[in-house]
Formats: C-alpha cells, sequence, structure tokens
C-alpha cells in the first residue's frame, strides 16, 4: 500500500522558559487598579491607525471609571470575591494549623478563579452585539465623524462589559492578581497545601485527588510522588482519587495522548477520530485563551525613559500591541503540556499532518484532502505535502475530484486573523521598539518587515541546521573535555571508551580501588551512612522500593573526631576524590584547572518484599548540569540544576547486589546507548553536560555502594566542604594531599564564599533534588 510521506520541513527550537520558583508570602500582594476591557477590533481602511489609538486610549479610561469603589449592599456577599485574597488567607490558616478553615479558603480560591474566568468569557459573548448600531456606521459615515462612531460603539461595548462582569464579581475581585500569585496557580501550588491539608484532616481520597492533580503539571517533584505511592497504599483510597482536577484545561492533550495510542495499535479510524477531536478542541482551547487576554485586565507598560514623552496615540499603540501579543503567545500556552518547561512545536500543524494520514489509511479520503489543504495554508511549499496531496487527489479519482473540496473554515479563519496580528506586532518591532518573539515556524517571510529580516533569516538558518543534523545534534558537546588522554595510575586500565559507549567524553576504568580499599569504604558507609543524607532526611527520595544513605567527606572526618569511625578511612574517601580527578583530568584532557565540585559516598537498598511488578528506575533519566525535557530533546542550563557542574563520575565498590547499572540514553530519555555493571574499583567518568543523560536501573535486592563525585573547571564552586575537612586535619597536626586546591588559576587564597560562616558553607553541595545521585 501506498502511504504518504511524513513532513521534512523546518522547525526551530522554543523560546519559552519557566518561571523561577517564587515562594508564597503569607500576606496578599499589592494589586494594581490599572487595567483595560477590550472588545473585537475593526479595522478601517484608511484610518486604521488612528482608530486603534482611539480604541485602546478609551477602553483605558473606562476602566478608571470600572474599578471605582462602590457601597457595600448585601448582594456584595453573594459576589465573587479576590481568589489571591482567598489564596492568601487559606495559606496563612495553613500555617496556623487551623487544617478546616485552610481546606475552605484554598478550595474556594480555586473555584472563585475558575468562577471568575468563566464570568469573562460570558459577559464577552453577551456583549459582542453591544455598540453595533454605531459599529455599521464606521463604514457609511464620511469626513470627520467615523472617529465619534468609534468611540460610540466603545462606550456601548465597555459600559455592557462593566455592567455584566459588576453583576458577578466585586470590585476588589476585578483587580489583577500579582506576577507571583499568577505562578502560584500556573504551578498549581494550591493542591500542594491542598493534599497536606487533607490528610491532616484525614480526607484521604481528596488528598490523593490533590497530590496527583499537583503531581501531573509537577512530575519532577520526588517528594510528591512518593506521597501517591504511599496514598495507593492506603486503606479506603480508590483508583477514581488519582484523577487529574484541571483536566477541563487540557482535554486537548487528553485527545493527543488518546490518538497517539491508537496510531500506534494502527486503529486508523479511531486515530482520525481522536485527531480530529484534538484539533477541534486546541482550537477551542487557544479561542479561550485568546478571548481571556482581550476582558482580563492589562498593566500600561512602562514608560521608555526620560528623553520619551509618549503621547495619547504611542500609549495606545503599546496597549494595542501587549494585547495582540498576549493573543499570538496563546499557541506556545496551549502548546505546553502541563509540567513541561517548553511549547510542542508546530502543535496545531502536526496535528493535521497525523490527521490527514490517519484519514487516508481508514480510507477517509476525502477528508485527508481537506486537512491536507488545511496543512498546507501553514506550508504552502511543502513538498512532502504537495507530492501528498497529489497521492490523495489519485486514489479520489483525479484533481478536478479534489478541487472541490476546499481547507477547513476554522483554519482559514485562524490563520487570516494570526497573520494580520503578526503584521501589526512586526510593523510595532520596526517602528515603535516593541518587543516580540514569533511563537510560530510557519510564519512566511514576506510578513516580516525587509529590516528585521535579515536577524530573521540568520535565526531560522542557525535553527535548520540544528534540525538538518537530527540525532547528530546529540554527538556535540562543547564542554572543552577531549577523550583520549593518558591513564597516569599504574594497573588502572581502560575498559570502555566512547566507541564501546555509543556516546562522546565518556569512559569506564578498573582497576582504580582494591578489594580492600573497597572493603574500608563499604564498612565506612555500613557505620556512618546516615539515612536521605543530602534530601532532607527522606529514606526514600528516588523510589519507594529502596532505600537511600549517603555520607559526605566532612561528616566523615568528624565522626573520626568523635571515634565514631577509623580514622584511615576517612583519609581514603577523602583521598579517592582526588585520585579520581586526577585520572580524569588527565584522560579528558582538560586544558584547565580541574576542582572536586562535591562528593558523596552513597548507598541504595531494595526493600524485602516490595519488588514485585517493579516498573520504576533506581535513579529517572536526567543530566548533572541542566534540566533536560525530553519531548523537545532540549537541556535548559537553569536553577534548580547544578550548571556549574563540568565533569562527572560514579565509582563502584560492590557487585554483590541484583540491578542497579548505570546506562546512558540520547535525550529523549528512552533509547539505551550503553549499559555499564558495577563492580569494586570501576570507575565511570563522563562529560556532565546535555550529551550524556543517564540513569540506574531499579536494585531489585542487596545493597549497592558507589562514591559519586562531580567536578567544576571554576574554582569558585570547589567543594568547600573538603576544605574544611583538610583545616581539621591540619589543625590536629595530620598531612594530608591537598592537590586540587593547587591546580587551576595561582593563588591558594579563599575566595569570597570561603570567607562565609562554616555552618553556612556546609551547605553548599548537598544534593537537593533529584537529578545528582549516580
Amino acid at each position: 500500500m501506498i502511504c504518504p510521506k511524513l513532513p521534512s520541513k523546518e522547525r526551530k527550537l522554543s523560546t519559552f522558559k519557566r518561571s523561577p520558583l517564587v515562594v508564597p508570602p503569607l500576606l496578599p500582594t499589592p494589586v494594581s487598579s490599572v487595567g483595560f476591557v477590550s472588545g473585537t477590533m475593526a479595522l478601517r481602511s484608511g484610518c486604521s491607525s488612528v482608530y486603534v489609538a482611539f480604541y485602546f486610549v478609551f477602553t483605558t479610561s473606562v476602566n478608571f471609571t470600572l474599578v471605582t469603589p462602590v457601597s457595600v449592599s448585601a448582594n456584595a456577599l453573594s459576589l465573587l470575591q479576590p481568589y489571591d485574597f482567598l489564596y492568601y488567607s487559606g495559606v496563612r490558616a495553613y500555617f496556623g494549623g487551623e487544617w478546616g478553615k485552610a481546606a475552605e479558603l484554598l478550595e474556594k480560591s480555586v473555584t472563585t478563579k475558575e468562577s471568575l474566568f468563566r464570568v469573562r468569557r460570558q459577559c464577552y459573548d453577551e456583549c459582542v452585539a453591544a455598540g453595533k448600531e454605531a459599529l455599521y456606521k464606521l463604514d457609511s459615515e464620511e469626513g470627520s465623524l467615523w472617529d465619534l462612531w468609534a468611540l460610540d460603539w466603545m462606550q456601548q461595548k465597555a459600559e455592557c462589559m462593566r455592567f455584566c462582569i459588576g453583576r458577578s464579581v466585586t470590585t476588589a475581585g476585578q483587580l489583577p492578581v500579582s506576577t507571583d500569585i499568577e505562578y502560584e496557580f500556573g504551578s498549581r501550588n494550591p493542591y500542594n497545601f491542598l493534599q497536606v491539608t487533607y490528610y491532616k484532616l484525614g480526607k484521604l481520597q481528596k488528598a490523593a485527588s490533590a497530590a496527583h492533580t499537583y503531581f501531573v503539571a509537577n512530575p519532577s517533584h520526588l517528594e510528591m510522588r512518593n506521597n501517591i505511592e504511599k496514598y495507593r497504599r492506603m486503606e479506603g483510597v480508590t483508583e477514581e482519587a488519582f484523577q487529574d482536577r484541571e483536566i477541563e484545561n487540557e482535554k486537548h492533550w487528553v485527545l493527543y495522548d488518546s490518538a497517539v495510542q491508537h496510531e500506534a495499535s494502527s486503529d486508523w479510524a479511531q486515530a482520525a477520530e481522536k485527531w480530529k477531536a484534538c484539533v477541534n478542541e486546541t482550537l477551542r482551547q487557544t479561542d479561550e485563551c485568546r478571548v481571556q487576554c482581550e476582558v482580563a485586565f492589562q498593566r500600561l507598560p512602562e514608560d521608555r525613559g526620560v528623553d520619551t514623552v509618549d503621547g495619547a496615540y504611542e500609549k495606545a499603540a503599546d496597549l494595542s500591541l501587549s494585547l495582540l501579543s498576549c493573543r499570538q503567545y496563546c499557541v506556545t500556552q496551549i502548546a505546553t503540556r502541563p509540567g513541561r518547561i517548553s511549547a510542542q512545536e508546530d502543535f496545531l500543524p502536526s496535528q493535521l499532518e497525523h490527521l490527514h494520514i490517519a484519514q487516508f489509511k481508514a480510507g477517509d479520503i476525502s477528508g485527508a484532502v481537506q486537512t491536507l489543504r488545511s496543512l498546507l495554508l501553514f506550508y504552502p511549499s511543502d513538498k512532502d505535502s504537495l507530492d501528498n496531496l497529489q497521492l490523495y487527489s489519485e486514489t479520489l479519482g483525479g484533481v478536478t475530484e479534489s478541487q472541490g473540496l476546499q481547507p477547513a473554515q476554522e483554519i482559514v479563519r485562524y490563520i487570516s486573523r494570526s497573520l494580520q496580528e503578526k503584521k501589526l506586532l512586526y510593523f510595532g518591532m520596526e517602528n515603535l521598539d516593541f518587543s516580540f518573539i514569533d511563537p510560530d515556524l510557519w510564519t512566511p517571510e514576506d510578513v516580516v518587515p525587509e529590516s528585521l529580516r535579515k536577524i530573521w533569516r540568520a535565526e531560522k538558518e542557525k535553527m535548520n541546521d540544528k534540525l538538518k543534523t537530527g540525532e547528530q545534534q546529540e554527538d556535540v558537546d562543547d564542554s572543552g573535555f577531549f577523550a583520549g588522554g593518558a591513564v597516569p595510575q599504574v594497573g588502572v586500565t581502560i575498559t570502555m571508551d566512547d566507541v564501546v559507549l555509543n556516546g562522546t567524553n565518556r569512559v569506564v576504568l578498573d582497576g582504580v580501588m582494591t578489594e580492600k580499599e573497597c572493603g574500608k569504604i563499604l564498612q565506612l558507609a555500613a557505620a556512618a551512612a546516615s539515612a536521605g543524607d543530602g534530601y532532607r532526611g527522606r529514606r526514600s527520595p528516588h523510589t519507594p522500593h529502596e532505600t537511600f544513605e549517603g555520607l559526605t567527606v566532612l561528616r566523615a572526618v568528624k565522626l573520626a573526631q568523635d571515634g565514631m569511625v577509623n580514622q584511615s578511612d576517612a583519609k581514603l574517601l577523602h583521598e579517592l576524590g582526588e585520585r579520581v580527578r586526577v585520572l580524569l583530568h588527565s584522560y579528558f584532557r582538560s586544558p584547565s584547572g580541574l576542582f572536586i565540585s562535591f562528593t558523596h559516598l552513597v548507598c541504595r537498598s531494595a526493600i524485602a518484599g516490595d519488588q514485585e511488578g517493579r516498573l520504576d528506575l533506581s535513579h529517572p533519566v536526567h543530566v548533572d548540569n541542566c534540566l533536560l525535557e525530553p519531548e523537545t530533546k532540549q537541556c535548559w542550563k537553569e536553577p534548580p540544576a547544578f550548571v556549574h557542574r563540568d565533569l562527572s563520575a560514579v565509582l563502584y565498590l560492590n557487585d554483590n547486589f541484583d540491578g542497579g547499572e548505570l546506562f546512558f540514553t540520547n535525550r529523549d530519555a528512552k533509547t539505551i546507548t550503553a549499559r555499564v555493571k558495577p563492580s569494586c574499583g570501576r570507575l565511570v567518568g563522563f562529560s556532565s553536560g546535555p550529551v550524556n543523560p543517564h540513569g540506574v536501573t531499579a536494585v531489585t535486592s542487596g545493597r549497592r555502594c558507589a562514591l559519586a563525585l562531580w567536578f567544576t573547571k571554576e574554582k569558585l564552586y570547589r567543594d568547600m566542604e573538603r576544605e574544611e575537612a583538610e583545616d581539621i586535619w591540619a589543625a590536629d597536626g595530620q598531612s594530608v594531599v591537598k592537590k586540587d586546591k593547587e591546580e587551576g588559576e595561582g593563588s591558594p587564597a579563599r575566595n569570597a564564599r570561603s570567607q562565609a560562616p562554616k555552618e553556612r558553607s556546609r551547605g553548599r553541595g548537598t544534593v537537593t533534588g533529584g537529578r545528582d545521585e549516580l
């Protein structure tokens, strides 16, 4: 059977980044009362710019009266309150241990926000017809009266919106919330509080539901994952509890996943049905997002400086461009899966690609032609799509037969409106110093002004070069390391190199430790390793099926001082870090100094009787110095990742356990490229960046111990705990190797970090997340 071709059109990297973590304050954040309400924009040839200016200036002035305080009546008690105030009140009750009150207020904040958005949408729909008589006169009146009719239309629109929203929402409830609150609800933090609150109240079913809802948007939150596993084992908690309470806003993703599953099982009829529903739901969600841009308050842009005096038209242009930018950003918002860092590229066009192929394979040729014509509106010259159209036309009975099938009108309207918005936004970029990042890959070049095309083309070419290399981009390592150097220690052999490990800057060395040395460090771990070390005492930070114990060099030294462990064992632990540093510095031919950033002796033990049917990993796939996003194959070098780490290593101590293999993958976190089985004295070293995603298979029996080490080329981030341990030995008159302090840039004088109080320095470098232990 002849099958349609898969697309090969251009792609580019997404520019969307995750917001930083915001800790919720206990008191409400003040909010501004500046904003505007807008209706549908209508442009009239010859006077559109003036009209837009009048439109936004007037709507802004109208809303100064919209939020004017009014007298409180009995009816006001039934109106929607500010959901940010309810949230902060709930958080305050939470920290006060008033669990019943906290649950009530937090739930009310969530439902009030949902109700507010529904009211805005309902009022938008009710006020569509407001002022239409005046609007119609715009096309008939000549001379100077057109501006008065425009103002008449806007006044009636504003009055309708003001009255409609005022029937359901208090004056304070209409004010914009702070960016902190937007982040809190965007990251679903209310459900984090609700999970604990319901647990305290003994309402386990609701606690499990809140935990699951939070976890959907925070899939790397290990503590919540462990909580969910515990809830599943609790009596009275059913599977129905584990439902996403925010699913109403994520229906397109449910349909998307369902369509992919039907494709995988070659159920093309069901796949086509789900893809079509997914396209329609995506369009609906996008429209809903765009409406919220219009009816929600927009803050006035900041002044451009003392040398710039913006008049009414300039301010109106800023506001109009802000609105258009908000609408365009809806593409990114809808295409970003909960818990993901960036949007799925070409989200709507990619659905159309899947849909027309599924329709063709299901025998719906007419539907496939219409869908493909819709897709060609995004990429009119795409060769694969044109070839597929020819194939479909021939299957249908000729070009004449297929010509009667036109693109879906919903897609035609979507493209038309989006292109007009882009033209206005690019005009603003070129002439009004407005900043705009186009969220779409399909934007045609002729929409971009000539003065901006050079930068636009250069950026596009750079992205296309990355895409042409495809999977080869994973082989590019910019760490500055070059594997293949000498191994300076006698008896150490290279067991696996880049070729055998199918990667870049990877190595396995054997003979780094003797059996006797392994035994001494294992004995040290048994005597001194503490449960959950580096993870705030959580015994099972990575998986509920294993316990985790750890020990740092500084703690070992202090225990040796107190006579709790052998001094020689603590010194050996310290010396092993330097031994590994020397080996890897030589093998990877580091052009600069290499400093130990952190050393952690870690043991993972399988929990007896809790291994049957286990499908998880001992440690999920991750990258050591960036946040890996497998769906987009991007790795974001931003907190909470340890971005200063350059080289990673794990020195194994034993092999008398089942599982626990280290494995490397591609950036998809699925395709395994190499495996390494632990054994005494075996050292694995690799660059810490995105070319080396890795994980650990489940430890299903026994106890797996290893020494995890990370290295940095920046002296600023060297391990201050090691220096503190060395100072303790020096104070006792004991000698110790300090080579890594002298490597690199000259002076051994301490930097600003080393001048910090000792108590503070102990915390630096401790493991704080699930991306760190090997």
